[in-house]
């Protein structure tokens, strides 16, 4: 069985307060992949990262002291067409933190050949669900669509495609490299 997991497409990273120019491009790449998994058949999930107001006071605040994705905001919300579209979502995961660790449970009965995960921070929170993804379901091809994932800085995007890539983790759709 293949899983799609779509991380944190939300408001906040689009055109909130974390949100960069091109992120919202992602949204129709983002949207063909929701409607393929769901036609053959494979399972599409979404994460959702979750703040409270106290957001400034965690760890992650001090350390990126933007408040973002506060639980009944806009911003928390998912963005665009997406939002209408997550209602073939076979599961919907509020975290706290870059990782999912409902994620990881959710896919720790080896069901998945196949784990792919798109979304617009790249050097965050796609990386680190990769990792959960790899460590949760080890036999299983995880992939990451380069078209599908994107950050602010698009040096440090590359870069992080490449660490994904050194840990086995396919990174496909990449501009001008072929596989």
């Amino acid at each position: 069985m293949k899983l799609l997991v779509v991380v944190d497409y939300q408001n906040d990273y689009v055109n909130g307060s974390l949100g960069y120019p091109g992120a919202e491009k992602l949204e129709a790449p983002i949207l063909k992949k929701i409607q393929e998994y769901v036609l053959d058949g494979g399972e599409v999930v979404f994460t959702l990262d979750t703040h409270a107001k106290n957001y400034l006071d965690t760890e992650e605040g001090r350390n990126l002291p933007v408040p973002h994705c506060i639980k009944g905001t806009d911003g928390h919300k998912l963005y665009g067409r997406v939002a209408r579209i997550s209602k073939f979502a076979s599961a919907i995961f509020e975290k706290g933190a870059f990782g999912c660790e409902a994620l990881s449970e959710y896919i720790l009965d080896g069901k998945y050949e196949q784990i792919e995960l798109c979304g617009p921070a790249s050097n965050l929170c796609v990386l680190s669900n990769a990792v959960i993804a790899k460590t949760a379901a080890p036999y299983a091809h995880v992939i990451v669509d380069a078209g599908c994932t994107g950050c602010a800085d698009s040096e440090l995007n590359e870069k992080v495609l490449d660490v994904m890539e050194s840990m086995q983790i396919e990174v496909t759709g990449r501009k001008g490299r072929t596989a």
